[in-house]
């Protein structure tokens, strides 16, 4: 059986790993910036062709600054922003 290339109507809610709580895929698709959460692939599959979906509706760069960039781990960017922060503050 072929699966929907369609996203979900808002009447279907998962829960989020992120957020701990139930969001609606709209919510998903739109939260990093207007680009849609770099987990949104694993959260979705499940309920439809998701990975079609927006190989459709985003431009390659797009696709690539969300899946293919591996970003830095939290701790990376955690530490830059104290660092900045000292800068700022002379120190």
């Amino acid at each position: 059986m072929k699966r929907s290339s369609s996203p979900p109507d808002n009447d279907l809610l998962i829960r989020c790993p992120r957020l701990g709580h139930e969001i609606y895929f709209a919510y998903c698709r739109q939260e990093n910036m207007g680009l849609p959460c770099f987990k949104i692939l694993d959260c979705w599959f499940a309920y439809f062709n998701v990975e079609d979906y927006l190989r459709r509706e985003m431009s390659e760069q797009e696709w690539k600054d969300v899946f293919e960039n591996p970003g830095q781990p939290k701790i990376i960017s955690l530490l830059e922003s104290i660092q900045a922060a000292k800068k700022q503050q002379g120190g």
